[in-house]
Order: C-alpha cells, then structure tokens, then sequence
C-alpha cells in the first residue's frame, strides 16, 4: 500500500512538473519577447572565443553562446556595410531595394549624398512598432538621411520604424580621428590634389611670363584661368578637406549633438544611451538594435582597453566592444528582463584583410575562410558570427551548422512579435525559430545568392537529402600581389572590370567537405559536377526573373557630396557644435 501511494505521489508530481513546464514555455512563447539585437561592424568569425579564438577575449558574447544558439553558417548578404544592413533590416537581397551598386561606390559615401534605404521598404522595426513595441537603434545607421532638402530625413531612422535613434548615421573612417591618414577617396583625392596643381603650376607660368614678355597673353585670360582653378580647387576641396565635420556626427533623433564628435567618449556615450533604453522601456515589449560602431577602423579605443589585448589595437577595440555587450546585458539582469529577452549577436560581414599600418593589421581574421570584406563571393567576406539566447526557451548550448542569412532575422522577429510579413514584396529571409528551437533539423534556404554590389559572384546550394553543401563561383577577385589572398595593393577587392576572373565553367566546392575553398573540383574529380551546375543555373534563372527594376540608391548622382543636404547644428557651412558634455557615466 505505501508503494502503491509513494508511485501515485511521484507521477502526481511528474506530471505537475511537465504541465508547469509546458505552461512555462507556452506562456513564454505566447507573450510578446524583449528583442535585443547586436550588430559588430567588420568583425571577423575567427575574432571571438566561441568561434575557436583563443587569444582575444570576449568572454561576454562567449557566455551568449553557451546559454543560447551558435549558428557556423551564418552568411551575410553582402560583403560590405550599407548594402548588408539593408538586407538585414528588410529581409531582402540588396539589388530588390536598390541598395546594390554598379559602380565602384558600393557603400554610401557622406552624410550629405541622396541615396539610402527607400521609404517603401518595410523594415522589422516598422512592423515590431506596428505590433506595440518601442523600438530603438544606438549607434551607426549609415542607410541614408536626406533625399531633398537638409531636414527632409526621407533615410532616417524615425522613417523606417525607430522610435528612437541616438548614434552615428554614417560610419566611421580614419577621416573621423585626427592624425590619421584619410580612408575616404584616397586615390580620387590624389588625382585632384594633382590636377589642382597642374592648375596652379599653369597659372604662376603664364603670370611669369606675362610680367617678363616671354609670353603674349591678355591679364583677362590669366584671370579665367585663375578663377577656373579656383573655382575646381573649391568645388573637392569643400567636401574632401572637411569630411570629419560633415561625415562623423552624432545624431539624438533629427538633432545633430556632435559635430565632429569626440572619439574619446563615442563607446561610453553608446553605452550609457543603450542602458538607459533599456531601463526607460523595462516594461516593455521593446525592441533595441544596438549597431556598433566597433570595430571599424580607425578603431578608437579609451585608454582603459589600450595595450590589453595580445592583437595590437585591434585586439584591444574588440575587447571593449564585449565589455560593452556585457554591461548591457548586465543592465538587462538588473531589471529582471533575461529570461524575457530574445538576444541576437552578429558581424555585418567579415573582417577587413587589407586594413593595415605598416606592419600592423587592422583589419579582423575570417578564421579558416578564405577572403574578406568586400568579396561577394569568398566565405570569409559573408560568413560571420551569429548567436541567440533566449533562456528557457532556446535550448542552451547548442549548435547549429545549417546554412541561415543575416536577413533571416527579419522574418523571425516579425514571428516574435506576432507580426505579419509584407504580402507584396519578396521576403527572402526565413524564421528561424523552429531550428533554433530545435522543432527543425534543416534550414529552409535551398539556395543563397552571393552579390557583390549588384554583381551575383556565388551561388550556395544546400542540397538536404545528401548533406553537401555545394557552391559555384562564377567570378572571384584578382588578388594583389598574386596569391596573397586579399587586394592590399586596392585596399578593397573590386566587384567587376579588370580586378576579377569570370569563370566558365564555374568554380565549384562542397564546403562540407572543404569549407576552405582550397580545392576547386571539376567534371574529373566529381562525378556529380554537371548535375550539380545545371541545377544551381537553373536556380538563378528562377531568383532573376523574381528581380524588378527599381532606382540604384547607390549611384554616382546619389552618392557625391551635395551641400544642400549637409546636415549642420549651426548654420552652414559653420557646422560645429558639442551638445554632450561630459555626460558619459553609465
């Protein structure tokens, strides 16, 4: 009789416990989740611990990665800022929305050009606002601000879902710290500075010889001279000689409060805007997509991080970009909102290989992957970090090796949110919850299409009944000098001209087999090599015909300097202004 009772008693409270369980998570899942984004610029998938980097701390977002998801096919849609974050806040290739360029411009170049994230594409933060929630973005933009007029902010933030906006709307450059070489232009400057005094070399000649006779000439055409060098001198020098006053601002919703802004306090002013967010909105739902400016060059660090790592300033700026994930989600245990929290940590592409001074690289480490930034196609240019935590509902840790996007992030949110995704538009992006929870055991990518601006290098095929995970690459960058596996005589490799090689056939890998690339296979080595091309070239007949004709955001008019545009705290052009103080303490 007291077995009989002791066994009743014990599945009495099995049962209790699976039901409060079940309660738990369904309860969990039903309620609308705090959704906490993180978004490293130019860090590369061999920077951090959990991704097998044994030298550079991070111990924070290794801890995300032990209470939560590590995905290790995690690819981004393009290999460089503008275009990558415009797929990932949309959830759609670059070309769709015309955030991929045909020319040498593939990246937005100044806070005063027209082009940016149009108004009619829907990003998550829209529709998590649309669903309730506040939604905030700290730290770099760089989609655009203006199309018209300097305050018509048709790019901005507050026009694309944000209630809130504290950061940089461009990104940073070497420009933004002083004493450092320029980044923006440089050997377009070069030409101009020559050109200038070409004009200027022809001006004194003509003078000289006018005053000693040696030269017959009217003081009139010396002086149309004169006045058209001067006029050109005026027209690149008013942009290119003043980019850290028109490029490297903060922004406090449409107010400019730092022009140029102070290098020094940027990390601990981001820090401090994010956790307050955080505390002003704890009773949520909310939504806080905390775009780092780390760890782009010139890879500013304060002093309390200079010369700790065992990798040079780079290293050191790496270090202070966990220390800031950590003290925000230490803000987020302090009002008890982890386990309510769905976390997300990723790169916007791979790190810079070219970035260097003298011998010192700047630039991150792709780990095994071949290429970097700039390289559509090459994994180490796509293939970044991608971490979820969600306690008590994803399951802690867990890997994951299937292939997902960045900009799958857009149709998991929205799930989240218990938002509806856009019905006239392609989402090309796929809700990851059922893998991350594991309800799912593949992704639902098929095949990922690899740009470079608006060039298809790549194409990955995820070919599920057999495991491999094909990919083709139609063109590859001409590495400068040859075989050094980046373009350091070019600073970025280039997407089209003479810079690349266009293969036919393609090069073809199987990255479960060589997730290096090292060994290009062939009609001779594997026997499934043309089933294999044809399908995946009948894959990009189907993905080209989805593609309309919108206007390229990126074009030569959209992206040159436009005064008219110029966002100023003063009255242009005396646009300086320091609205801050020093009010830095988190």
């Amino acid at each position: 009789v007291i077995l009989l009772c002791f066994r009743r008693y014990l599945l009495t409270a099995l049962t209790s416990c699976l039901f409060w369980n079940a309660f738990g998570l369904s309860a969990a899942m039903d309620s609308k989740p705090n959704i906490l984004l993180f978004l490293a610029d130019d860090l590369g998938i061999g920077d951090i611990g959990c991704y097998g980097n044994n030298t550079i701390r991070t111990p924070n977002i290794d801890r995300l990665a032990r209470e939560g998801v590590k995905l290790t096919q995690h690819i981004a849609a393009a290999p460089l800022c503008t275009p990558s974050r415009a797929a990932f806040l949309t959830g759609r290739y670059p070309i769709r929305s015309g955030m991929a360029s045909s020319n040498r411009y593939r990246a937005l170049q100044w806070n005063a050009g027209s082009g940016g994230l149009p108004a009619n594409e829907t990003t998550f933060a829209r529709l998590l606002q649309q669903q309730g929630y506040t939604t905030g973005l700290i730290g770099k933009w760089h989609q655009g601000v203006n199309c018209e007029s300097f305050n018509d902010h048709c790019h901005h933030p507050l026009n694309h879902g944000f209630d809130y906006f504290y950061g940089m709307p461009f990104t940073l450059l070497n420009n933004c710290q002083e004493n450092k070489p320029p980044e923006l232009d440089v050997a377009l400057q070069a030409k101009l500075w020559v050109y200038s005094q070409m004009i200027t070399l022809a001006v004194l000649t003509l003078t000289a010889g006018k005053l000693t006779g040696l030269i017959s000439i009217r003081w009139k055409i010396i002086a149309c001279f004169t006045l058209v060098g001067g006029l050109f001198f005026i027209s690149w020098y008013s942009s290119y000689g003043f980019v850290r006053y028109w490029n490297c601002i903060l922004m406090r919703n449409h107010d400019v409060t730092e022009q140029p802004m102070r290098l020094e306090r940027t990390a601990s002013l981001m820090l401090k805007e994010a956790v307050s967010f955080i505390k002003r909105n704890r009773h949520g739902p909310f939504l806080l997509f905390v775009s780092f400016l780390h760890v782009h060059t010139p890879l500013f660090t304060t002093a309390k991080f200079l010369g700790k790592s065992r990798h040079g300033l780079y290293g050191d700026n790496v270090e202070e970009m966990d220390w800031m994930v950590g003290k925000i989600l230490d803000s987020l245990d302090k009002e008890g909102l982890k386990n309510h929290t769905f976390t997300y940590f990723a790169s916007d592409h791979g790190g810079h290989l070219e970035a260097q001074d003298g011998s010192a690289q700047l630039g991150g480490w792709n780990g095994i992957y071949k290429g970097g930034k700039g390289m559509g196609g090459w994994e180490g240019g796509i293939r970044v970090p991608g971490v979820f935590r969600w306690p008590g509902v994803l399951p802690s840790g867990t890997v994951i090796d299937e292939p997902t996007s960045l900009m799958d992030i857009y149709p998991t949110v929205v799930h989240l949110a218990g938002g509806i995704l856009p019905q006239d538009r392609v989402i090309d992006g796929r809700n990851l919850v059922p893998l991350l929870r594991g309800r799912a055991q593949k992704s639902e990518h098929e095949f990922l299409f690899h740009y470079c601006g608006s060039y298809l290098h790549a194409v990955r095929w995820h070919q599920k009944d057999s495991g491999a995970i094909w990919k083709a690459h139609y063109v590859t960058p001409v590495f400068h000098p040859p075989g050094a596996g980046a373009c350091y005589g070019k600073g970025i490799c280039p997407c089209f001209g003479e810079g690349v090689t266009h293969h036919d056939p393609p090069l073809l890998f199987d990255l479960s087999r060589d997730p290096s690339e090292a060994k290009p296979l062939s009609a001779d080595t594997e026997p499934l090599f043309d089933t294999v091309i044809r399908k995946i070239g009948r894959a990009i007949e189907e993905h080209r015909s989805t593609l309309t004709p919108v206007p390229e955001q990126l074009s030569l008019y959209n992206v040159v300097w436009k005064p008219w545009l110029q966002l100023c705290c003063g009255t242009f052009p005396f646009c300086w202004c320091d609205k801050e103080g020093d009010s830095t303490q988190v």
